[in-house]
């Protein structure tokens, strides 16, 4: 609970310019949904208040105290201008390395808790870029030994501490953190960027495994012969009933193919430069232990079910970045796909990938001390419910929809990872908008999600350079689609003009019917 001094900061704070914090529907009251991952975080001091929320020019209708984190970390700077402490932190992985630097305030000043509050947030949002297998940090000893201490099993981001061994494949080491004496005792930055295939020739088998359906594709020189969708509850604990559903959907998929000469994949969570399984978000309920032994090697074991032949699987955003550099024939490119949860993925100018995760649907853009809860971690204000279909359905009932109890954004079974429900409140979303009496009222919700997307790219583009940004999934069909891209737009405009240049693009019939098919097919080199 709030003390009364954070209470007044909030007030204060949320006050400029806009007015105070404004009260939302009890619909929108905050579930912590992701308690099985840890305890929900601790309240934000009243000096993290103070320096770093902060209204945008441009808000979100349905959604009043959003606070995104790109302005709170341009306000900070603005209002630490001048400091010459700094804390500095690297992030190594297998191939490569993250580097980070924070001016902060002097240890013994009275506001030193925003520092550690943003230093953390940073830091998490670079682990669930490109991944990390410890953190190093140097700087000031208060602020270090404050930000070591939120990444213990025992802190703020035990869940990344826990997690991030799983991504990179090593499950059994544990997550340090150290601090040592001065930045040359810190690794260089450093990426290993991956060059896929491009060419779709021969026959392939792809498959793309959502969070929904398992969708398979048959390719013959970049020529679709067939398309699958198979729906599956990703939720199921057991291992042998994923194979099964894979297996079959992709045996059946191959009937239309003479041979199989490789197999390109793209699945949900991180995927090794090896094919490995290391942690997929679509296994969510599978052991640990089981998932070592039957999870991180089931698309090798997949490939010998078809004769051993090449095999390449990445990310699904990956794909999409990669489809989306065919579809528009430029790099530079992000892609962004508003599904069931938020996919990203980016390809520089000659098309390749950074060698990161990517995982952005991890990545926190509300600071607003009252964000919503998610059920995939135990943070609030984190993208799964900003850029993806639980930002649409966590807005419905605001938006004027009328929903059935069961489809509340209240009810239990709207608050587990399970996708069904949400699914049922988008198509009642999407049939609100063409209802005149409703379109209106509907219609905010979509510009509250193209909000989102504006500041959203804004962050982004502080790691990547962005061109081109490819916006895809089930969100953003329809006349909603076009609504929430304008309002994205108007954002940059108003606040990022320098990021006008991003064009906006949507799937043409061609991409929607085979665009990422061919992507993933054309992955493995024959």
């Amino acid at each position: 609970k709030a003390s009364p001094a954070q209470a007044r900061a909030k007030r204060l704070l949320f006050g400029r310019p806009s007015g105070p914090l404004v009260a939302t529907s009890s619909s929108m009251a905050r579930i912590h949904v992701g308690a099985a991952h840890g305890p929900p975080d601790p309240p934000m001091s009243k000096a993290a208040m103070k320096y770093l929320l902060v209204r945008p020019k441009v808000p979100a209708p349905l959604d009043p105290n959003f606070c995104p984190l790109v302005l709170a970390k341009k306000q900070y700077l603005k209002l630490v201008a001048g400091s010459p402490f700094a804390v500095e932190w690297a992030l190594p992985r297998a191939d490569g390395c993250a580097r980070g630097k924070l001016p902060v305030l002097a240890d013994k000043h009275a506001d030193v808790e925003a520092s550690i509050h943003l230093a953390g947030v940073l830091i998490q949002e670079m682990i669930w870029q490109r991944s990390a297998s410890e953190l190093l940090l140097c700087g000031p000893p208060k602020i270090c030994e404050a930000v070591q201490k939120a990444y213990s099993a025992e802190g703020k981001y035990a869940f990344e501490v826990k997690t991030m061994p799983k991504v990179c494949g090593t499950p059994s080491r544990p997550f340090p953190v150290r601090v040592v004496s001065s930045a040359a005792g810190l690794p260089e930055a450093k990426d290993t960027k991956q060059v896929c295939g491009k060419d779709a020739s021969g026959c392939r088998l792809a498959f793309d495994l959502g969070k929904s359906d398992i969708k398979t594709v048959a390719v013959k020189d970049n020529e679709v012969l067939e398309s699958m969708e198979t729906e599956w509850d990703v939720t199921n604990p057991d291992p042998q009933y994923h194979w099964d559903m894979i297996l079959g959907a992709m045996k059946k998929t191959a009937l239309k193919l003479p041979r199989v000469d490789a197999i390109g994949g793209s699945a949900t969570g991180t995927v090794s430069g090896n094919s490995e399984a290391t942690w997929c978000d679509i296994f969510p309920n599978v052991p640990p232990d089981v998932y070592q032994e039957k999870v991180v090697n089931i698309f090798h074991r997949l490939a010998k079910e078809f004769g051993d032949v090449p095999l390449k699987v990445i990310n699904d955003g990956e794909v999409t970045a990669l489809a989306g550099k065919m579809m528009v024939q430029q790099g530079n490119l992000c892609g962004i796909s508003m599904g069931s949860s938020e996919g990203g993925g980016y390809c520089d100018v000659d098309g390749n990938l950074l060698g990161w995760i990517n995982e952005l649907c991890y990545i926190q853009l509300d600071l607003n001390p009252e964000a919503p809860y998610d059920p995939w971690t135990p943070h609030s204000g984190i993208s799964h419910m900003y850029l993806g279909q639980r930002a649409a359905t966590r807005l419905a009932e605001l938006g004027g929809v009328d929903l059935p109890d069961d489809l509340k954004p209240s009810a239990p079974g709207m608050n587990t990872m399970k996708h069904e429900g949400h699914a049922k409140c988008l198509k009642l979303i999407q049939a609100a908008m063409k209802d005149p009496a409703k379109e209106p009222q509907v219609k905010l919700i979509y510009e509250t999600i193209g909000v989102y997307l504006g500041y959203a790219l804004a962050q982004y583009s502080e790691h990547y350079v962005i061109e081109n940004a490819l916006v895809l999934g089930r969100v953003s069909t329809g006349s909603g689609g076009q609504v929430m891209l304008n309002k994205a737009k108007e954002v940059l405009m108003a606040e990022f003009p320098h990021l006008g240049h991003i064009t906006f693009h949507q799937p043409d019939e061609h991409f929607k019917r085979v665009g990422q098919c061919i992507a993933a097919a054309a992955l493995p080199d024959l």
